[in-house]
């Protein structure tokens, strides 16, 4: 195998540490910059945009001497990532785009960009990490949580396959934030006090409803507020598996069993949990979705963060959208599993039974889990390995 690198430059100061600690290990690297987003509709234009960017990641590999090359790869990610986010919103669920991009475009696209390019491996600045193991004489690639707990970003790459593993290297995985920072104060890299960036993918931060309005009409509905004691709710505890889809359902609120207390201009621009947005007085505590009907175009809220609607017991990933990273590890019909499951980014791991029907996995948390959210991936681990993930139905 050989030693050539491709980093992917980002103009952060992540992925600039990364370059220096490969070259510092002998790799032959080169730096690769990926144009995804060149639009500004709906962006916050205080947020910094890609041309800033390149300015940053030109001058880091130029600091440490490594070649630099700038591929645009806007029309992929557009397809690949945006089209399905406004497809999702329009449904009712809610995506995650940072998921989307590491398997569609970063360790797809632009890993073959970089393979093209002659590189034998492609490096992130992800905290998070690899290791390599022998099992009946094949290799299997597991991927690890990164040591840092403030920034382990293994459930970002959830999607990740065996082939994509093997020609990843994570140079920063091992390491806590401050001192990757203190490392780039060290070398001169001009990236060392740079924020890091937040908001979607590439896109950066963005006001949400006037983004997916590039592509969802606003629609008036009602928005209809469920009380806390709503008698539907019954806290089932026969867990048995005649039970499973009641117990990973999202609850199916009824437009009777609540109070219109306004209206919104349209489901799709909403998500579980959200507190924002909602433009509604008069109430002693904050007002949370609690669920969105796209075909009805209803709304439903409780009141307090603390909500019951909010919880739910269990989840439902179906067969088609069920995802292994490690494809050894693969349950079969009738079989279960005790795993740690994750259901969004820097969330703790929480305790869960996996079931697997002939539909899908199901899975039962010790604890009732607050906004569970269709649309969204879950991540199941072993310890700090990241086993498989699927979209939450």
């Amino acid at each position: 195998m050989g030693n050539k690198v491709c980093i992917g430059l980002s103009g952060g100061v992540d992925s600039s540490v990364a370059a220096y600690l490969l070259k510092e290990q002998g790799y032959d690297v080169f730096g690769l910059f990926m144009i995804n987003w060149k639009e500004t509709t709906g962006t916050l234009t205080a947020e910094c945009t890609w041309e800033d960017d390149v300015i940053f990641a030109e001058m880091t590999a130029k600091k440490l001497d490594i070649p630099f090359h700038i591929v645009d790869l806007s029309d992929f990610y557009r397809t690949r990532v945006v089209d399905y986010m406004f497809s999702e919103y329009e449904k009712g669920r809610t995506p995650n785009p940072d998921v989307l991009c590491n398997r569609e475009i970063k360790f797809d696209i632009f890993l073959q960009k970089a393979l093209d390019l002659g590189a034998d491996f492609v490096a992130t600045g992800h905290y998070c990490r690899k290791t390599i193991t022998e099992v009946d004489g094949k290799m299997i690639y597991s991927l690890l949580e990164g040591l840092d707990p403030n920034k382990d970003q293994s459930y970002f790459l959830c999607q990740l396959n065996q082939y994509q593993l093997s020609k990843s290297l994570f140079p920063i995985g091992h390491l806590l934030k401050p001192d990757v920072r203190e490392i780039a104060r060290e070398q001169g890299l001009i990236t060392a006090e740079r924020k890091d960036s937040q908001g979607i993918c590439f896109v950066g931060k963005v006001d949400l409803p006037v983004f997916l309005q590039q592509k969802l009409s606003p629609k008036k509905g009602n928005v209809i507020l469920i009380p806390a004691d709503f008698s539907a709710k019954k806290k089932l505890t026969d867990r048995s598996r005649e039970n499973l889809p009641l117990l990973t359902a999202a609850f199916p609120f009824k437009p009777w069993q609540g109070t219109i207390i306004g209206e919104h201009n349209g489901a799709h621009f909403y998500t579980i949990g959200q507190r924002k947005g909602l433009n509604i007085g008069g109430f002693v505590e904050p007002l949370f979705v609690l669920a969105i009907d796209v075909v009805r175009n209803i709304v439903y809220v409780g009141e307090g963060k603390e909500h019951p609607g909010l919880y739910r017991p269990g989840l439902f990933v179906s067969r088609e959208e069920l995802h292994w990273i490690r494809t050894d590890r693969v349950l079969k019909p009738g079989e279960e599993f005790n795993f740690l499951v994750r259901i969004r980014y820097r969330q703790p791991l929480e305790k869960a039974t996996m079931i697997m029907e002939e539909t899908g996995a199901y899975f039962l948390f010790e604890q009732e889990q607050r906004g569970i959210t269709s649309g969204q991936f879950a991540a199941w681990y072993d310890g700090e390995e990241l086993i498989g993930s699927g979209v939450i139905w």
